[in-house]
């Protein structure tokens, strides 16, 4: 009789303990959905917020935006600006390119920003730049786009065209397909 017990008890002790694994197994299951949920998520968010980058106490950008969506905590990390953004960059005599955009994504691990959305890049001296999407290679200073573009020289030349590559003082374009209209001053 002690016997039959004993095997009874140890069958409800093993029943017990299988239950009590499966329930703390589904538990678990929750915390893990939970944690790859979370690490879709952003880490933060910043509105209504301008940036100063300097180099040796002058500045050499500045950045605003409405908002900044941070993805950092990703292995492929990366910032959004949904709602755009304004950029403003200053050479070492201090003149001032300006890039707007309605919308950017800053791919930290390539170091390339994509600009999306009625681009602009406007130099010191009134040379405009405009597309729909641009790339920018922040490490080389060097920005493309496979876009339809249209380049305004101060002068009031216009060249149109698809695919341009070009550095940040817009001083070497590359162009791979295009029209260009110039003005001609008569009296010279």
């Amino acid at each position: 009789m002690l016997k039959g017990n004993f095997k009874a008890l140890t069958f409800h002790i093993a029943a017990t303990l299988v239950v009590a694994m499966f329930f703390s197994c589904q538990d678990n299951l929750g915390k893990i959905q939970k944690m790859q949920l979370t690490s879709r998520a952003p880490i933060g968010i910043a509105e209504n917020f301008s940036l100063k980058y300097t180099d040796s106490g002058r500045v050499t950008s500045h950045l605003i935006s409405a908002k900044m969506i941070d993805y950092s905590n990703r292995k492929f990390s990366f910032s959004r600006f949904p709602e755009g953004l304004l950029l403003y960059f200053f050479d070492k005599n201090n003149f001032k390119t300006t890039v707007k955009a309605d919308k950017a994504v800053n791919y930290d691990s390539m170091d390339v920003i994509e600009l999306l959305g009625n681009v602009k890049i406007i130099k010191h001296d009134g040379a405009l730049l405009e597309t729909d999407q641009l790339f920018w290679d922040q490490k080389n200073e060097w920005l493309f786009s496979e876009k339809k573009f249209k380049f305004t020289d101060v002068d009031g030349s216009v060249v149109e065209g698809f695919g341009i590559d070009f550095n940040l003082d817009l001083t070497i374009i590359n162009i791979t397909r295009f029209s260009a209209e110039s003005l001609i001053n008569e009296n010279q």
